[in-house]
């Protein structure tokens, strides 16, 4: 772990040297003031050499000044190569979080990843910035005060530095029971995240239903449970301090009691007596501080863990002969596949089915039956726990993911567009687009004359996932966005389901048009809007239970014309 933590700071070799140098010669300069004062106690006043007593004062501000600027240095500079360090941390996760499977994103809530990039991310950047420099300091303090208090006394400082193994004794002892504390402190506040981020995303169901309180419940829960955890922490670091602060004020009474013994039985000037009390504060204040670091090593150390938890999450790879699959003609088959969640819950079992290119294929059935999985399958989104996925003859598993995609459109139910203009949302279907290429596409989703009756055309900013736009709007910038990319191979996940019956005219037109020359796979919920299909499959429990046209399927009096009749019912009734 320290390995590739200190990778970080290759490209800072520079500022990282400079800052070592200015704590060293930081530290340098604290051990100036207690050997002027020895000088003063035991010469000069006593010599009334007034002079000199002036020449050290100015001599001593002189390097206060530059000790002043030194420190600036390091609070400055020590800072912007931590937080460069931090940038670069979170662009190598968030490059990497590009690049995990749907799985990973299926396990993990968006705003506990949020809270590792953010505040994980921040103690890090403190901990790369002010530990270095302050084990540099304290070190070379603590070993700078022990030869000059040795200087004036080895005796009475080999007794001070007695009680230093029992420091180090009680700071081991509770370190473990830190870390753990931090740890979960940490794990806490990325619940509190992730329950913020989910209530606030569906802050318009929670008005909707009146369910405000039930949404402060479950925060207030992970609240409670954060200040517990922080409770823990605090209880573990106070433990920690008041044991440590404990054992340095012992170093205090030694040094009254057996200094006093020494100055009674004549081993010690006065003069030297007087610097060695002095002089312990510079020995006590970087032991001090090295206890101290150990929170912000505690933190930060927990910080790197999270992170690293997350980059080495294996991301998704092509296989090593993978190649780049050119443009497909979209032929699709599936040979006895089969795909399980997890080794408990098998989700599709041995499907068997062909697509000829150009065609449109539909599957119904019930909910759960593994009709979206047969549709992420298809761009390798899950890899197949067995069998074959085939396009144009070829295995999906030995063309590139990127190319395969780049080949695929996908129009769902549940729309997602970014925060932005509606030019961008329809250039993320191919980003190097014309604007020519831009209206085209929304004209052909038949959303191109109301981009145009807004004040700002297309360059409206749409809100936070389309809040302001209507389901069937958004639903047609979707397919606009699909119209750009010119995919060989559509996939349409219930494109239609939630739209009402005038809107779910105007989208299924612009679907159809979409539709033309494509190998189609349409997952519908209303069986109607599939009739005209190529064919239709019915899968249930995860097996192709029926295969057909409408017409043959309706007449083997099965599934499909059950659940045809039911919907035929239900529209009469309504």
């Amino acid at each position: 772990m320290l390995k590739r933590f200190l990778i970080y700071y290759k490209p800072h070799k520079l500022i990282f040297a400079l800052d070592m140098l200015a704590a060293l010669f930081v530290s340098l300069i604290g051990i100036v003031y207690p050997m002027i004062t020895r000088q003063m106690l035991n010469h000069l006043i006593p010599n009334r050499n007034y002079r000199m007593i002036i020449l050290f004062g100015l001599l001593l501000l002189g390097l206060y000044l530059v000790r002043m600027l030194l420190n600036y240095f390091i609070q400055y500079y020590g800072h912007v190569m931590g937080v460069r360090m931090q940038a670069q941390m979170r662009s190598d996760m968030f490059n990497h979080l590009e690049k995990l499977p749907y799985r990973f994103y299926d396990n993990h809530e968006t705003g506990k990843i949020m809270s590792r990039m953010t505040n994980d991310l921040m103690d890090i950047s403190e901990l790369a910035h002010h530990g270095p420099e302050n084990l540099l300091i304290s070190a070379i303090s603590v070993i700078a005060s022990f030869i000059y208090l040795s200087s004036i006394n080895l005796w009475l400082t080999l007794i001070i530095f007695i009680c230093v193994p029992f420091l180090l004794a009680i700071s081991l002892f509770l370190r473990k029971k830190m870390r753990t504390a931090f740890l979960k402190s940490r794990q806490a506040i990325a619940r509190i995240n992730a329950s913020l981020e989910n209530s606030i995303s569906g802050i318009r169901v929670t008005k909707a239903f009146n369910n405000a309180e039930k949404e402060r419940e479950k925060f207030e829960d992970g609240n409670k449970e954060f200040t517990e955890a922080r409770r823990d922490a605090y209880k573990a670091m106070g433990q920690f301090h008041s044991s440590t602060s404990f054992i340095t004020d012992v170093f205090n009474v030694i040094v009254l009691i057996a200094g006093g013994l020494f100055l009674y039985n004549g081993k010690i000037l006065l003069g030297d007596y007087s610097a060695f009390i002095v002089s312990v504060g510079m020995f006590i204040t970087p032991v001090m501080t090295m206890i101290n670091f150990m929170e912000q090593y505690q933190n930060g150390v927990t910080g790197f863990e999270r992170f690293l938890e997350i980059m080495d999450t294996p991301p998704e790879q092509n296989s090593p002969k993978a190649r780049d699959a050119g443009k497909l003609h979209g032929k699709i088959e599936f040979r006895n596949v089969s795909y399980a969640y997890d080794k408990e819950k098998e989700v599709l079992d041995r499907i068997n089915l062909t697509i000829d290119a150009g065609k449109i294929f539909a599957l119904v059935g019930p909910s759960g039956g593994g009709k979206t999985t047969i549709c992420h399958l298809i761009p390798n989104f899950y890899e197949v726990t067995a069998g074959q996925i085939l396009i144009d003859g070829q295995d999906i598993q030995t063309l590139t993911r990127e190319s395969l995609r780049q080949n695929i459109g996908i129009v769902q139910q549940d729309i997602y567009l970014f925060n932005a203009s509606i030019r961008d949302n329809i250039l993320y279907g191919r980003l190097n687009a014309t604007e020519e290429e831009v209206i085209e596409a929304a004209k052909q989703a038949n959303i191109h004359d109301y981009i145009l009756s807004l004040e700002k055309g297309y360059d409206t900013q749409i809100g936070e996932r389309g809040v302001r736009l209507s389901g069937g709007q958004k639903q047609r910038l979707s397919i606009a966005r699909v119209f750009l990319k010119n995919p060989p191979i559509l996939i349409l996940d219930e494109a239609t389901s939630a739209l009402d019956n005038t809107t779910e005219i105007l989208i299924q037109q612009a679907l159809d048009k979409l539709c033309r020359g494509r190998t189609t796979l349409v997952v519908a919920h209303r069986l109607s809007t599939i009739k005209n299909a190529d064919e239709i499959a019915v899968i249930a429990q995860g097996k192709i239970v029926e295969q057909g046209t409408h017409a043959k399927l309706i007449e083997k009096h099965g599934m499909y014309e059950q659940l045809y009749r039911l919907q035929f019912r239900a529209n009469e009734e309504g």
